[in-house]
């Protein structure tokens, strides 16, 4: 499956080079507060328009232009093996060599028309993956602490040794004359007397770096929430890294799952002046919740950032999704039968429409929108079950209560209903979550969808505390499917989905057939409920969700 888009308009750029821009308006706006009413905007690829006409007082001046590439990187045969440098060398040199072309492409003289500022790369890209703690030192570069040091590796090559891959990228930024940012293995030398140090006398790290435009070290982070990572070791403390640019003021920076964790990515945006976030990834999808661009979309939006994304290229293992995500906007390429890695180059917003007031959010014209405020406003629910029997308050609304089942989603035990019927209002809860539905279909397909609710501590693959409420289309039929990782459905819905979260922490999550990426109309909170709602799906409804994160729970 290849997705590459705009939000809900779908190009395929050429390969393997993008040769034309997307022209695109994002507002400008405040960055962190309640409940955000989206609209369209116009846009231009490659001769495709979609969407509205963006208002005249957006310049290009409010904009810079950002690449963010993924990857199919070249692997080594035997990751488990003892080399030498020099062989380490000779097949991280063939993924720099790739690097190179893309950066020659988006820079002053490729094939880019405008400027490109910024350009990202994923994680794992440059030595690959699977590697124990012993065979991935020959991939490792000594990495001296920009803090300490001005540094520019292309212009003094030889002040450290075991810095070949910090040269070429450096010399790559200074070529290209654009910030760029990298992933590679570390390493650093420690004393016995350091408590942390490890038996080996050395910490290894999995590492960030940023390169200015003239191919200075700007900073390096390295990764806090390693994923089953042995090659690397923790940082002692957190690295909480701001960069500052010329051309759009602070970035933040951090790496993969990192992104599901406070420490260091929610922190980081507690800085109102943090607008945008490199992010490089190594992500392995998993539907119905997690896919790439799915919590990418979900984080730029809940925190009201642009997120600049780079993941790594291996369909066979699950590895695609990368984007340039505002909050309102996606370019985003997922592609599952190609081989060949992606380049995104897209406008960015300097300063992105953040969310704005709920009471801009009431949406006087929809009148379902009003049904979902007086469900709020009264607490009604029918506890009957019966299929005739309606609320007060929610007349026309099939509010029957079908039975609760379980099943596994995500490795989490969900309670969930089944949605049946052309329209209704549902309600189901755990602990002390609650999910409500309220919802019409155009028409039936014949498909099982269902509405579940977690509230509890994820355990597999990670430990961290979840409330989710989510719209699925089932496997099949049978209540057992429901969970199960899909990518087509014909199901079309117009719903407001809500829940009393106690996290102020919710990704929202609109995912339609194919891996299309859909905007919603309107999103927020509204009497301590945390909303989505949409009308007018592109296509089949495959997962519709407000994931949140209890980090005080972990």
């Amino acid at each position: 499956m290849a997705m590459t888009g705009f939000q809900d308009s779908f190009v395929a750029y050429p390969r393997p080079f993008v040769q034309t821009l997307f022209s695109v308006c994002i507002m400008s706006g405040a960055s962190r507060p309640l409940a955000l009413l989206l609209c369209g905007c116009y846009v231009a690829a490659l001769g495709v328009h979609t969407g509205e006409h963006c208002p005249a007082e957006h310049h290009q001046a409010d904009q810079y232009v950002a690449a963010v590439y993924e990857h199919r990187s070249i692997l080594s045969p035997n990751p488990l093996d003892l080399i030498s440098r020099r062989q380490a060398l000779e097949l991280m040199n063939q993924n720099l060599d790739v690097y190179e072309q893309q950066v020659m492409a988006a820079g002053p003289k490729g094939k880019i028309r405008s400027r490109v500022r910024i350009i990202v790369f994923p994680e794992d890209g440059i030595h690959g993956f699977n590697f124990t703690r012993t065979s991935i030192y020959p991939f490792l570069d000594f990495m001296p602490s920009p803090h300490l040091i001005g540094w520019n590796p292309c212009l003094e090559p030889h002040r450290f040794n075991d810095t070949e891959v910090l040269q070429r990228l450096s010399c790559m930024a200074l070529k290209g004359e654009m910030f760029l940012v990298a992933n590679l293995g570390t390493k650093q030398p420690c004393h016995s007397r350091d408590p942390g140090c490890p038996n080996d006398g050395r910490y290894q790290f999995n590492t960030n770096i940023v390169f200015s435009s003239n191919g200075t070290l700007v900073d390096r982070y390295r990764k806090h929430n390693l994923y089953f990572e042995a090659a690397f070791d923790t940082p002692l403390e957190v690295d909480h890294i701001i960069f500052d640019t010329p051309f759009a003021g602070k970035f933040g920076v951090f790496t993969c799952f990192d992104i599901l964790f406070f420490e260091p990515a929610a922190r980081l945006l507690r800085d109102p002046e943090v607008k945008h976030v490199v992010y490089p990834t190594a992500w392995m999808n998993q539907l119905p919740l997690l896919a790439a661009v799915q919590i990418q979309r979900g984080f730029a939006t809940a925190f009201g950032i642009n997120l600049l994304a780079a993941n790594i290229h291996h369909p066979s293992l699950g590895m695609t999704g990368s984007g340039i995500h505002a909050p309102r906007k996606s370019f985003w390429h997922h592609d599952m039968e190609s081989p060949e890695g992606h380049l995104i180059v897209a406008p960015v917003a300097k300063n992105p429409l953040g969310l704005v007031g709920a009471a801009n959010a009431t949406g006087k014209t929809d009148p379902a929108h009003g049904k979902f405020l007086k469900i709020l406003a009264a607490g009604l629910y029918s506890e009957k079950d019966a299929q005739d029997v309606h609320c007060n308050g929610a007349t026309g609304w099939d509010t029957s209560t079908p039975a609760t089942f379980y099943s596994e989603m995500m490795y989490d035990n969900f309670t969930l209903v089944p949605v049946w019927g052309k329209e209704g209002h549902l309600r189901v809860c755990a602990n002390g979550l609650c999910c409500q539905l309220l919802y019409q279909r155009p028409t039936l397909s014949k498909e099982l969808y269902a509405l579940g609710v977690f509230d509890g501590l994820h355990t597999v693959h990670g430990t961290y505390y979840v409330q989710a409420c989510a719209l699925v289309k089932c496997g099949g039929l049978g209540f057992d499917t429901c969970g199960q990782e899909i990518t087509e459905a014909a199901g079309m819905f117009e719903f407001h989905l809500w829940g009393n979260f106690s996290t102020p922490y919710v990704f929202p999550m609109l995912l339609t057939s194919g891996m299309t990426l859909e905007t919603p109309d309107q999103l927020g909170w509204e009497s301590d409920h945390y909303f989505l709602t949409k009308r007018g799906l592109s296509s089949g409804l495959v997962t519709a969700a407000l994931y949140g994160r209890v980090y005080e729970r972990d």
